[in-house]
């Protein structure tokens, strides 16, 4: 049984507080902090000052990040199996 902590992360001026597995505490604090930073960014580059606004926009950032790494994976994939597959080739040529 893994053990739990009691911690609390603020996101937005609101502290949210979390009963987690230890394992999860570093990556949650870091994504806390990376949203933090994100929101700072879009408060200063487009003068959004709604809470609500922000944080979508954070989200949607976040989201299509996740997409984009998943597109890539599967491009990367695509083009590793097609290596995979020349070499197959010449290789059963030479057998």
């Amino acid at each position: 049984m893994s053990e739990k902590l009691k911690i609390k992360l603020s996101i937005a001026n609101r502290v949210y507080p979390l009963t987690i597995d230890a394992s999860q505490e570093e990556g949650l604090r870091k994504a806390a902090k990376n949203i933090e930073v994100m929101i700072k960014q879009f408060e200063q580059s487009y003068s959004v000052r709604d809470k609500q606004d922000v944080l979508a926009m954070c989200a949607l950032q976040f989201a299509s990040q996740v997409e984009q790494k998943s597109i890539d994976k599967a491009t990367v994939s695509e083009h590793v199996e097609e290596k995979l597959n020349a070499l197959n080739d010449v290789l059963q040529s030479h057998i």
